[in-house]
């Protein structure tokens, strides 16, 4: 299995930057293929916890090169600080990772737009955006006009197509009470930038295909989650790209029959940020308390997230229409210290009971429970299916079943060593009798 997609299976905030963590000790490159820095991911390491919203989490591994591909919008003033960010803890990322010279270019009009649409309700509904430019750079991109990263290597030119593009959007700026800015000062701020980006540039679709073509091992890292794809999601309350597996080979330039596997990351519970149907959501004590004792608050924006059951219809959806090979189960541990747990199975609807996620009338559905009971025993120290409380691992096994997807991961806190691990996503399927390679568990 050299090539895995790693997928968020709900609305994103699943864990996947820890078990991306995990997966890259036996990868060789990591590719983040769409998003861009209203994705962060938390990534904790003995003491330290890091923060990133561009880069793939995968730099923290020395020999695993990172790739920016161009299915991605890269905010150069982002890119730049967390670099240097990851400099002053010794990771010396320059010399790792590779930026897509198609990749778009988030500008600081649209991080102002996008930030005028949220907080003054003129640019149509309030959708949750983290305000950090992504929807109207891709908005650039569809429309033709978009500033790709390749043009930081000549700035007169670049400044011409800012200059084009701060014309289109004028008549918006203004609607939104905010004066157009000068391309020129735009090019100022990024003759800097483009000094440390610009060495980094590289046809990263020649450069993934060549990898893949020499057997190693590849993980293509999303970002979000599937139920926030502009095409599978909860439309229009949804992100501004392909958060999905099929994204992966659209944002970095390979084809479908590259792609070996897909590991779906799924929260034991569910969580949402922002606007948008949210069926299982919990506005009592008991959401509160998934919400403190899960830290669930946005990596980004550091808003405090929605929080409500596990929803087994959208996992099974998430598991077609992102074709799941296996699944990785995050913050199991988080559950602990409830009498009963509840799960959603199926949905009323008006044309009556279904198994499948309703995903275009949520508004009218009403989820149908399962209640499980619940365990008091921490989960911290346990490293094998033998050493879960018993009603932990029935409520694990419910899941897998109902997904239709095995287990392959089971995270039981935020640590590397807090994790049990049945099987590595790039070892070869049991059937064909492969040995499973087994992570070293760090003492962090």
């Amino acid at each position: 299995m050299p090539t895995v997609v790693i997928v968020g299976v709900q609305w994103g905030d699943e864990g996947k930057g820890k078990i991306v963590d995990l997966c890259t000790e036996y990868a060789d490159v990591v590719v983040r293929y769409a998003g861009g820095p209203n994705a962060g991911h938390t990534l904790v390491v003995g003491d330290d916890k890091l923060i990133v919203r561009l880069i793939p989490s995968g730099i923290l591994r020395e020999q695993t090169r990172c790739v920016l591909a161009q299915g991605m919008v890269i905010d150069p003033a982002v890119l730049v600080t967390e670099m240097d960010e990851l400099e002053r803890r010794g990771l010396s990322p320059a010399t790792r990772l590779v930026v897509s010279d198609r990749a778009h270019m988030i500008l600081p009009f649209h991080v102002t737009i996008d930030t005028l649409r949220e907080t003054t309700g003129k640019g149509g509904p309030r959708l949750g955006t983290t305000k950090r430019g992504v929807g109207p750079t891709y908005e650039d991109k569809a429309a033709r006009r978009g500033l790709r990263m390749g043009e930081l290597r000549d700035l007169k030119k670049a400044g011409l197509l800012v200059e084009e593009a701060i014309s289109a959007w004028t008549p918006t700026l203004r609607a939104l009470g905010a004066d157009p800015p000068q391309a020129d000062s735009i090019v100022r701020q990024l003759e800097p930038l483009a000094a440390r980006i610009v060495p980094l540039l590289a046809d990263t679709s020649r450069l993934v295909d060549a990898v893949v073509s020499k057997g190693q091992n590849v993980m293509f890292e999303g970002a979000q989650g599937t139920l926030l794809d502009l095409d599978h999601g909860t439309y229009p309350f949804v992100t501004s790209s392909s958060a999905s597996a099929s994204g992966a080979c659209a944002g970095s330039g390979i084809g479908p029959t590259r792609i070996d596997g897909v590991l779906g990351i799924v929260k034991a519970y569910s969580t949402r940020v922002g606007g948008g149907p949210f069926p299982t959501e919990l506005a009592n004590a008991i959401g509160e308390k998934l919400r403190a004792d899960g830290a669930e608050f946005g990596a980004v924006t550091g808003r405090p997230r929605r929080t409500g059951w596990l929803d087994l219809p959208a996992i099974r959806y998430a598991a077609r229409v992102n074709g799941l090979s296996e699944l990785a189960v995050t913050k199991l541990d988080v559950l602990t210290g409830h009498e009963q747990l509840e799960v959603c199975v199926a949905y009323d609807t008006p044309e009556g009971r279904t198994d499948e996620f309703p995903i275009d009338r949520l508004e009218h559905a009403t989820p149908v429970y399962k209640a499980f009971r619940g365990w008091r025993e921490p989960l911290g120290e346990v490293r094998s299916l033998a050493e879960l409380p018993a009603a932990a691992r029935a409520y694990l096994d419910f899941m897998e079943s109902s997904a239709g997807v095995p287990l392959s991961i089971i995270s039981v806190g935020p640590r590397r060593s807090e994790t049990i691990v049945l099987r590595s996503p790039f070892a070869p399927r049991p059937a064909h009798g492969a040995k499973t390679p087994k992570w070293d568990q760090p003492s962090s």
